[in-house]
C-alpha cells in the first residue's frame, strides 16, 4: 500500500479513507495508476491508499486471489485504524475496470475471504466511487470465460442485497467493455432495493476515459466524485 495523508494532519483525529484497486482485468496493472487521484483527494482531507494486489501477469494467480486482497486490505486499514489515523466507519472504495469491481465486490460479496484474515472485521466499505467498473461476471458480461459459474457468487450485479452502500459510477457510452445498459441496470437494482446510485454517462468516450492523461475527463469525473462525498458528509465544499 502507498497511502497518501493531508497535509494538515491532526494527531488523535481519524479521517475518511478512500481505497483505490487499479484495473487491467486482473492480468495486469500497478497501484501507480491512481496516484493523481489519491494526490487530489488527499489534499481534500481524505487519507488515500493505493492497494496492490495479485495479478495473473505477475504472480500466476486468478481473479479469485485479487478479490481475497482487496478485502484483505480493507480489513488491514480498519484493524489498524488508530496507527493510521482511519475512520472505520468511513471507508471508500474505488477502482477502475477490473479495479472497479474489486471494489464493488468487497461491499458485495460474501465469498472469497483469505482464511489468515480475522473474519470479525468486515470489509465492506461504507461508498463506492467506481470508474467504468466490471460489474457483471455473468454469461453475459466480462470474466464469464474465466469465472465460470462461480459468477452467481463473485459477480457484483448478482450479488445485490439491502444494505449496499451508496454509490457513484462514470461510464463512457462507447466502452467496449462495459455496456451502458448493464451500469443503467445495475442502478435500476441498486434503486430497487433502496440504496443510492449516481450513474454518470460520458458521450462518445471509451474504456479508462477517466485517466489522468485525459485531463478533461480526469477533471469532469473527479470533480463529481468529490460532490458526491461532500453528499455523504464526508469532505467539505
Amino acid at each position: 500500500m502507498d497511502i497518501y495523508y493531508p497535509d494538515n494532519l491532526v494527531e488523535g483525529q481519524h479521517y475518511p479513507v478512500l481505497v483505490f484497486f487499479f484495473g487491467g482485468g486482473w492480468v495486469m496493472g500497478h497501484k501507480s495508476k491512481f496516484k493523481p487521484h489519491a494526490e487530489y483527494f488527499s489534499e481534500r482531507g481524505i487519507i488515500s491508499v493505493l492497494v496492490d494486489y495479485r495479478v495473473r501477469s505477475r504472480h500466476k494467480t486468478t481473479p479469485f486471489e485479487a478479490l481475497e486482497d482487496a478485502k484483505s486490505a480493507i480489513r488491514f486499514l480498519r484493524s489498524n485504524a488508530e496507527k493510521f489515523h482511519v475512520d472505520p466507519d468511513r471507508v471508500i472504495a474505488s477502482g477502475g475496470s477490473a479495479g472497479g469491481h474489486l471494489a464493488a465486490a468487497t461491499a458485495t460479496v460474501d465469498q472469497y475471504n483469505d482464511d489468515r484474515d480475522d473474519m470479525r472485521i468486515s470489509p465492506k466499505p461504507n461508498a463506492l466511487v467506481l470508474f467504468n467498473p466490471v460489474i457483471d461476471n455473468g454469461p453475459g458480461g466480462y470474466g464469464y470465460e474465466r469465472i465460470g459459474e462461480e459468477y452467481l457468487c463473485f459477480s457484483p450485479l448478482h450479488n445485490l442485497r439491502k444494505g449496499a452502500p451508496p454509490t457513484i459510477m462514470f461510464l463512457g457510452t462507447e466502452d467496449h467493455l462495459i455496456p451502458v445498459e448493464t451500469a443503467q441496470y445495475y442502478k435500476k437494482v441498486m434503486e430497487r432495493i433502496g440504496s443510492r446510485c449516481d450513474l454518470y454517462l460520458y458521450e462518445g468516450q471509451p474504456h479508462g476515459f477517466f485517466n489522468f492523461k485525459y485531463r478533461e475527463y480526469y477533471d469532469k469525473t473527479i470533480t463529481k466524485a468529490a460532490e458526491f462525498l461532500v453528499s455523504l458528509g464526508y469532505i467539505t465544499k
